[in-house]
């Protein structure tokens, strides 16, 4: 039998309280797609961290390639062939791809000579190895997010990394852009190196896994095996196992589907625009409503300018055409400050750069948006701040050492829980909510949705940004569809998802409604 790349056994860490891993074993084997699957705060960063050497271990052994370690550092994991592609890529961005490669890559020196043909030449290489469509000369500030984590993926190739660890690789990805690092993955599979890979997208890991491993809260729950039909590049079928089994194990318990109340009959129009546009952000002519207790979830194609209408709406991006109307008033937005006092929140994308203060206390992250009325006069209070953040704990359920915890050491779905405290302690009228599940689990994701549904029924009007589908025709009363900077498409009702897919290719058909 091939002895393991990796090997971990009984391994165990605790931040003072909070046990993180209570006796975690996984093992990863050459040529070998290894899913690590789990809900927010289950313990896989921690565990990521574990074999970075980001974190000593309390307990527990470590072996890479049969040969033991008894205290892991950063450097010896890449020394030993360890790399990780996270969902943000660390990279430099006012420097060329050639150059953030030859950083990564090569000796450092006071009196090393840089060859730049070398350089040069070895990035090429590695771009061709991972398929990337640009040229060494780019700018990293003028590459997309998938497009730096393919540069993160040529770093660990030219690295000789044997053990690549994929946290959350496809989050941000087009469906062509998810083939083709699919593409890599069999590629880096065929020559031997073993892959974690992580991720929450449940119909990847049946896609692109050989193992998984499930762990919760901080204990390796199952590991099976999946079995790979045809050829390498084929899919995989559990081992007396499905996607129910795999939730069921993530989250403990059988998650319940709901369906969304019918808005009340003859809700007043909460948010209303028509031709509104913004040239700078390319979106142009767009017209819908959005009533009291609706939600109108908004889907496209990367690109369509989804995100970009949410800045407008927030005073990011103010517009230059078009009108926009809150209960019925004409209101100008030019800033986020007018939109909040106009009792618009909004939570963006990307939470960590955008949606929350890491280095911040919970407290302090939820307050955020209140301090005028919190702290009347400028004077701190401490205890209404701290009984406000308990409150929003209590009432998301998120899951922290206390108000004073940095934001930091949550999960994803806490951090994104706590983001949304922050907009909801505002009282908004209105809530953009753009990808507000992206990164996390199914189990955190469940529970977002039921506090959406409550919100709605409480007569809040939501503008929900989503890519994922299912999230949209679970949650929407009604669905725009953007294309090209405007909305193609407004269905009412109940659409097919090749409807929706229709819309944002721009292909409709007879019988689907324009706009």
């Amino acid at each position: 039998m091939t002895s393991a790349l990796l090997q971990l056994v009984g391994i165990k860490k605790t931040f003072g309280a909070v046990t993180a891993l209570n006796g975690v074993s996984f093992d990863l084997r050459p040529g070998e797609v290894h899913a690590l699957l789990g809900g927010n705060g289950a313990g896989k960063s921690t565990l990521i961290k574990v074999i970075t050497g980001a974190h000593p271990s309390d307990a527990g052994t470590m072996a890479v390639g049969g040969h033991p370690i008894a205290r892991l550092t950063p450097a010896m994991a890449r020394s030993l062939g360890i790399a990780c592609i996270y969902q943000q890529p660390a990279l430099f961005p006012d420097l060329t791809v050639t150059e953030n490669i030859g950083l990564r890559l090569e000796s450092t020196s006071p009196f090393r000579r840089v060859r730049h043909r070398e350089r040069r030449r070895l990035a090429a290489s590695l771009l061709r190895q991972v398929g990337a469509g640009f040229s060494g000369e780019t700018g990293v500030h003028d590459l997309s997010m998938p497009q730096q984590q393919l540069v993160e993926i040529a770093c660990a190739i030219g690295a000789g990394a044997k053990i690549l660890i994929m946290d959350e690789p496809t989050a941000s990805l087009t469906q062509p852009e998810q083939e083709l690092l699919f593409g890599v993955v069999d590629h880096l599979r065929r020559n031997g190196s073993g892959i974690i890979y992580i991720s929450h997208r449940l119909e990847e890991i049946f896609r692109i896994a050989d193992r998984v491993t499930v762990l919760r809260d901080g204990e390796s729950v199952v590991t099976r095996d999946l079995t790979r039909t045809g050829s390498a590049e084929g899919t995989a079928i559990g081992q007396g196992f499905d996607e129910a089994d795999l939730i069921h194990w993530m989250v403990g318990r059988h998650l319940e589907r709901t369906s969304v109340a019918i808005p009340a009959a003859g809700a007043p129009d909460r948010l209303t625009v028509h031709g509104l546009g913004c040239e700078i952000s390319g979106v142009h002519d767009i017209t819908f409503a959005v009533r009291a207790g609706e939600i109108v979830g908004l889907t496209g194609l990367v690109g369509a300018g989804r995100t970009e209408l949410a800045r407008i709406l927030f005073g990011l991006t103010p517009a230059d055409t078009g009108e926009i109307r809150l209960d019925g008033i004409p209101v100008t937005i030019s800033s986020p400050e007018e939109a909040i006092a106009l009792g618009i929140g909004y939570l963006p994308e990307d939470r960590r750069r955008h949606g929350i203060i890491l280095d911040l206390s919970v407290a302090q992250n939820i307050s955020m948006s209140v301090h005028t009325r919190l702290f009347p006069g400028g004077w701190l209070r401490p205890d209404a701040e701290q009984t406000l953040a308990e409150h929003y704990i209590h009432r998301l359920g998120i899951k922290t050492a206390g108000t004073s915890a940095e934001v930091a050491t949550l999960s994803g779905g806490n951090q994104q829980k706590v983001a949304m405290a922050r907009w909801l302690a505002a009282n908004p009228r209105v809530l953009i909510l753009d990808e507000p599940t992206q990164g996390v689990d199914v189990g955190a994701k469940s529970e977002i949705h039921r506090h959406i549904r409550s919100l709605v029924d409480q007569g809040l009007a939501v503008l929900l940004i989503s890519s994922e589908l299912p999230e949209i025709l679970a949650l929407s009363h009604r669905i725009g569809v953007m294309r090209s900077g405007t909305l193609t498409a407004l269905f009412e009702g109940h659409p097919s998802a090749a409807q929706l897919m229709r819309a944002a290719l721009g292909n409709l058909e007879p019988g689907d409604p324009p706009c």
